[in-house]
């Protein structure tokens, strides 16, 4: 399996912009957050490459997103659990060129991916909105507010947030209340990897 170091230097050759980097290091932290919380300890290490390396091809070919993803992996020598994982977080999706994502969510793992990819981009943009601008001092009740604020944080698709607390068979409170705690129990060892 490739090494978290070596996927890390995989996302940084073809992404350079610094919201994608954090991006990636935040749904990494919170796939590796979900594996200890879901009883997959063990997979730790495995989560989160997947989730680090989820969207992959997004800042080259936004309209190609998760059609360009199996190429570039496999390049970098990427097994195809991981390209299937990384693929599936589109399933349903019609990116720009038109083409709907076909590739499903099989294991908990990818549904986690799927259901938390544009959770944790709604709670970032959120806490940026706080005076501490952080996520531990933010409660569900603020979050659920944003969320319900169809203009907040507009990108994030409500409906794909739905979708995947619907694959997981959870309510959408828990989903936003796990993945809030997540970003909360993770933002300092984020914040010291964005730092160096």
């Amino acid at each position: 399996m490739i090494t978290r170091d070596e996927a890390f230097e995989l996302l940084k050759k073809y992404n350079k912009d610094p919201f994608h980097i954090q991006h990636a290091l935040t749904v990494e932290a919170v796939m590796k957050w979900f594996s200890k919380e879901l009883g997959h300890k063990e997979q730790e290490e495995y989560w989160g490459i997947v989730g680090l390396l989820h969207d992959i091809d997004f800042e080259i070919y936004p309209e190609e997103h998760c059609l360009k993803a199996p190429e570039l992996l496999k390049n970098g020598g990427v097994s195809d659990d991981i390209i299937h994982a990384v693929c599936s977080h589109g399933y349903g999706i019609t990116v720009g060129c038109g083409v709907t994502i076909g590739v499903e969510p099989t294991h908990e793992m990818e549904k986690v991916l799927f259901a938390v990819d544009e959770l944790t981009g709604l709670i970032g943009a959120a806490a940026l909105m706080r005076p501490s601008k952080s996520t531990k001092d933010m409660e569900l009740k603020s979050l659920k507010k944003k969320y319900k604020s169809k203009g907040f944080a507009a990108g994030c698709s409500r409906d794909v947030i739905e979708r995947g607390a619907a694959q997981l068979g959870w309510e959408l409170d828990k989903l936003l209340e796990l993945t809030l705690k997540a970003m909360a129990e993770t933002e300092d060892e984020l914040n010291e990897k964005l730092a160096s």
